[in-house]
């Protein structure tokens, strides 16, 4: 349903139709800002610096504020608008920005309205929660996940959507603050009105934004903590190198079984093997002759009969004897 609101009978302001038409008729006193000041007053610049201006304000800043305040009519003297100063690293200093609140917005809307003639109203205010469904009052006590607002200007739509995450204002550890925490649907339906506002009135509205928009701005700096660094890779061990030195066969046994454990490849455990053979003839160079290679009838590789004592002496290494290949993609160990 839209809500209009009508400019009155005769309200058409005569003359010429500037930004200065927004503002309200001044009273006088030493506080008033005059459409043809191009400074603050002293009087004005005091009460600015109570209000939480710091002397870093640059100039620019200070004129600037000046010609918003001129051109939106609105008073920095009873809060309708004001300069925040917001820490920057850039400048290593607080930058200052003009904003105001929804409040501000509504009474230029209205002003301008009624001073150029014309309709302005709003649609309702739905809410959008985490499945996208929209609803026309919010219930629930999670906050909505987007408030879409639709302002109607002289029979023109101007629709605008605030998403939560984007405007939520929130404590360092990621929960929402403030009014944010307590009245959630409220606070976002203010950021889409804003929005859909300066849709609709963009010259009397370009250059200022709602506290409720730039709360999001106050939320502490997101730390991205960098990866931590892998741990060291342990130091490989060359077994073979031990191997070469080792004093008896069965520490070079010992070292292959080490290296098996550890996940060497097959090629790698086979040239350990072929050193651990190489200590056990220097242990036992006669241990060795024909005879005894063609007779000998022990257990070979766990149980299987061997052609020779080689190969009998192979099966310490729990290996095929050499020449052979491992059968189903079994590890291959050196012969």
């Amino acid at each position: 349903m839209a809500h209009a609101i009508e400019a009155p009978a005769g309200s058409m302001a005569e003359g010429p139709t500037s930004h200065t038409q927004n503002q309200p008729a001044k009273t006088g006193g030493a506080l008033a800002v005059r459409a043809d000041q191009t400074q603050w007053t002293p009087e004005q610049a005091a009460v600015l610096r109570q209000s939480g201006i710091k002397d870093q304000v640059t100039a620019a800043e200070l004129s600037g504020f000046l010609h918003l305040c001129q051109r939106t009519g609105l008073d920095p003297f009873s809060r309708q608008i004001y300069l925040i100063g917001r820490y920057s690293k850039k400048d290593g200093r607080d930058v200052y920005t003009p904003q105001t609140g929804i409040d501000g917005y509504r009474v230029i809307a209205q002003r301008v309205t009624a001073q150029t003639g014309g309709t302005y109203g709003y649609e309702d205010t739905v809410w959008c929660d985490p499945s996208g469904r929209w609803r026309d009052v919010w219930l629930a006590d999670e906050p909505p996940a987007a408030a879409k607002v639709t302002v109607i200007r002289n029979g023109h739509r101007f629709s605008a959507v605030a998403t939560f995450r984007e405007y939520v204002q929130t404590f360092p550890d990621g929960n929402p603050k403030g009014l944010w925490a307590k009245m959630p649907a409220g606070q976002i339906a203010k950021c889409a009105e804003a929005l859909a506002l300066r849709k609709a009135f963009p010259h009397d509205l370009a250059g200022v934004y709602t506290a409720e928009e730039m709360a999001q701005a106050d939320n502490p700096e997101t730390v991205v903590q960098p990866a931590p660094d892998p741990l060291p890779q342990r130091e490989r061990r060359d077994y073979l190198a031990e191997a070469q030195v080792a004093e008896s066969a069965d520490a070079v046994r010992a070292l292959w079984q080490e290296a098996k454990a550890a996940g060497a490849p097959t090629e790698y455990l086979d040239r350990i093997a072929a050193v651990g053979r190489e200590r056990a003839a220097e242990a036992e160079p006669a241990a060795v002759d024909p005879v005894a290679e063609a007779t000998y009838d022990g257990p070979r590789n766990g149980g299987a009969t061997p052609h020779s004592y080689a190969d009998a002496r192979d099966a310490q290494y729990d290996v095929p004897p050499a020449g052979e290949a491992a059968q189903g993609g079994d590890e291959r160990s050196a012969a």
